[in-house]
């Protein structure tokens, strides 16, 4: 099995001081976002037993598709140092870790995995960016363009991989490509979808059997449950990824965004302004304070606890509520994006960016390793337990059938079959234009749920909230502009 480090990577770098610009840019307000919490970097995992499908063991789920190998392009050797997150779905890192360590030997790589928590990512990214060393291939699940600079371009990845497999998905080109570069600053062969996650039994008690299918609905029937049954609904107003994720949703539904499809700043519109103002009585009627604090698994927990109506998530919550609390999981059903006034959108909860830095001593091996990993794709998305969906389709050819008859204990069997719409309803993070270095850091240092938040505590007006978040995403447009790095202008 691959060695895991019980030890996170310390950011040495911050101790050395960045400039505020390149600390901004770099990991932004990412810090922050670790400090508030976020997942636990992983433990050793032990093995475990044989068991019926959904259980555990050593090389993660029971069952699934057989691990392909292809031989690699050249000869490989020495190490290869690998940094993604800890997975929400932990049976998936108990399968990857041995998945890398047996394509490290039939290859002739020691391979070593770490795993830290998603909050902690971008952070450790900017300290080995700054300090020129660290891991070989790292692994976020947002896009990474604001460090374009200072990686390796993947596109003969991408080529390769759409040689064997097919065609790129259009929602992950554009979280890993830059058009005014033309570079591929990350590799993206999996996403994950951003499913509405409601509590069946408590919609139905307002009247609404099939959940909210508009903010509308949303808004009345999560402030009648919150009134009449004491129950939250649960969209985050911080500084953490799911907070972000939620206010993009909300303002491309409104019609509102924050770039044009020409990378042009667009975030100060009357649409912007609509959507705040949504956002305030949606907060008055169905939510509380704490949702100023959450962290990245803070909805997670209080669904799985009973203690929320409805969350925009992954089906990871949904995953563990199956073990910790059977009860509330089998009262979850899923649901599209929500219906606004203009479109029914929600960009997608997780998309995979891998990315080889420059200073990685073993790019050979780290592209190899990608299209291995590419190649079984529906391995990763059945240990994940079909959290991760793939970026070229005909790699997991009964996804449907899947989600259609939940290999994994779902009652009823079907009850994930709204994701199969997934790519109707889920677009990227940079939506009508490309995620771009700029994009990036404006979602990497938290614009929209900071100006949404400050709207609804009541430090600024709709109005002036919205023109202080214009102010600081132009000015990252502008500097990302001036380094060549963006378009529009």
């Amino acid at each position: 099995m691959v060695p895991r480090r019980r030890s996170l990577y310390v950011p040495s770098t911050y101790r050395r001081g960045l400039s505020r610009r390149d600390f901004i840019k770099l990991g932004g307000l990412g810090l922050l976002a670790a400090a508030c919490g976020g997942t636990e970097p992983s433990s050793t995992t032990a093995a475990g037993t044989t068991g019926a499908p959904g259980t555990t063991t050593a090389a993660g789920v029971e069952g699934g598709p057989e691990i392909s190998f292809v031989e690699p392009a050249g000869e490989l050797s020495g190490e290869l140092r690998i940094l993604l997150w800890s997975h929400f779905v932990p049976s998936h890192d108990t399968w990857f870790d041995t998945f890398a360590a047996e394509w490290g030997e039939q290859v002739g790589v020691n391979v070593t995995v770490d795993h830290i928590g998603t909050a902690e990512v971008v952070p450790a990214i900017a300290s080995e960016i700054q300090a020129g060393e660290g891991h070989d291939l790292m692994q976020h699940i947002s896009p990474l363009g604001q460090f374009e600079p200072s990686v390796v371009d993947l596109a003969d990845v991408v080529e390769e991989a759409e040689t064997r497999y097919g065609e790129l998905l259009d929602v992950c080109r554009k979280s890993s490509f830059n058009p005014t570069t033309e570079k591929y600053y990350g590799y993206a062969p999996a996403w994950v979808p951003d499913p509405g996650n409601y509590r069946s039994s408590l919609w139905e008690q307002v009247d609404m059997a099939d959940g909210p299918s508009t903010w509308n609905d949303l808004l009345e029937g999560g402030s009648r449950i919150k009134d009449e049954l004491g129950v939250q609904l649960g969209l985050g107003l911080s500084q953490e990824i799911d907070s972000d994720m939620a206010g993009r949703a909300l303002l491309w539904s409104f019609g509102a965004s924050i770039q044009d499809e020409n990378e042009n700043v667009a975030i100060n519109s009357p649409e912007t302004i609509e959507a705040v103002e949504f956002m305030m009585q949606l907060f008055e009627g169905a939510m509380t304070e704490e949702v100023f604090a959450w962290n990245a698994a803070s909805n997670n927990q209080g669904l799985v606890a009973g203690e929320l109506s409805y969350v925009l998530n992954s089906i990871s919550a949904y995953r563990t509520a199956q073990e910790a609390n059977p009860e509330v999981a089998s009262d979850v059903l899923f649901t599209p994006a929500l219906e606004g006034p203009a479109a029914a959108l929600v960009g997608q909860h997780v998309m995979y960016n891998w990315i080889v830095p420059e200073h990685a001593g073993n790019v050979d091996a780290s592209k190899e390793f990608l299209l291995h990993y590419t190649e079984n794709l529906a391995s990763a998305t059945w240990h994940s337990q079909l959290y991760d969906f793939p970026a070229f389709s005909e790699r997991v050819p009964d996804l449907d059938t899947w989600l259609g008859d939940d290999p994994f204990g779902s009652e009823p069997a079907d009850k994930l079959s709204v994701l199969s719409t997934a790519l109707e309803w889920c677009t990227n993070v940079g939506h009508p234009g490309p995620a771009s270095p700029a994009t990036g850091e404006v979602f990497n240092t938290f614009v929209i749920p900071n100006m949404l938040g400050r709207a609804v505590q009541g430090e600024q007006s709709p109005q002036e909230s919205v023109a202080q978040a214009e102010q600081e995403i132009t000015q990252i447009f502008d500097n990302w502009r001036a380094e060549g790095l963006i378009g529009g202008g």
